[in-house]
């Protein structure tokens, strides 16, 4: 997953578009951006598109923002749409990895009542959105054979910390979201799960959206979130490694697998050790798909 864009569950004519954005994944959003008066409508609205959906089609995977678990909606919100296939089911706000293991057991509980026969779906956390959360990403590992992916968030962690804004003058996050961020990566590789970065709320600011997102793959995280279509592209270029540094990658693992008993290799001059092969493996996983 380079990219992956959200898009409201109750915009119909969005969720249309949604198979010739461009982005890795397509997240169908019933939390934040659906007003709680209109969660209904939009739950039918989606179920109905995502039975739509020609499977065998070229197309973005199709996941499902929930709503927390502590909004009493999350039920209704799977009842509505596990049975019409998604691909992934993106949960909000969770406080640690019990949250995940809760999500995962009320999936299998309801597609083994409904008799749902297809693959069940990935889960994709968004872990730092309270300030309890990030005391907890350790906990995360091995929670759930679903889970794939971890992100984070600063727009509710910046409500629930009282900031008046989450990035400074030059745009760039301040310290509490830099600390969250980092935590995430961190908690995201030793769960063994892909690390995604947050949203850029800025979306016509492309010059800031590309050195955000080409900070992000440089740091380690391996895609980002979107808020609009423009971002897509620029995100998928960010997080896609060039042809020089896959021949690099490549050339790095070739020399250590001729020589496997060897702590350093010398590759025309320079020299490379264990490090640099952990970093070419991780490298070849960032291909173009969700």
């Amino acid at each position: 997953m380079r990219s992956a864009l959200f898009i409201p569950a109750d915009d119909e004519r969005k969720l249309q578009k949604a198979p010739d954005c461009g982005a890795d994944v397509v997240i169908f959003d019933l939390e934040d951006s659906v007003h709680r008066d209109r969660k209904q409508i939009a739950r039918e609205i989606l179920a109905d598109y995502l039975k739509s959906v020609d499977r065998s089609s070229d197309r973005p995977r199709l996941y499902v923002r929930v709503n927390a678990l502590d909004s009493g909606l999350t039920s209704c919100d799977l009842e509505a749409v596990l049975s019409a296939g998604p691909d992934g089911i993106v949960q909000p706000k969770t406080q640690d990895g019990n949250c995940v293991k809760t999500l995962s057991t009320m999936m299998m509980q309801m597609r083994a009542q409904s008799g749902i026969s297809t693959a069940m779906p990935a889960i994709v956390v968004i872990a730092t959105e309270t300030p309890l959360s990030l005391f907890n990403l350790h906990t995360y590992g091995g929670v759930s054979d679903y889970l794939t992916t971890m992100t984070w968030g600063a727009e509710d962690l910046s409500a629930e910390l009282g900031a008046t804004t989450n990035r400074d003058e030059t745009g760039a996050h301040t310290a509490p979201y830099q600390l969250a961020r980092s935590l995430c990566l961190a908690g995201a590789i030793a769960a063994g799960l892909q690390p995604v970065d947050t949203v850029y709320p800025d979306f016509r600011n492309q010059q800031g959206l590309r050195k955000e997102a080409r900070e992000a793959a440089r740091d380690g995280f391996t895609g980002k979130m979107a808020i609009h279509p423009a971002q897509v592209a620029i995100i998928n270029e960010a997080f896609t490694p060039s042809k020089e540094d896959m021949e690099k990658a490549r050339a790095v693992i070739a020399a250590f697998a001729a020589a496997p008993q060897a702590g350093v290799v010398n590759i025309n001059g320079e020299m490379f050790d264990i490090p640099h092969l952990t970093r070419a493996r991780r490298l070849l996983k960032r291909l173009p798909q969700a």
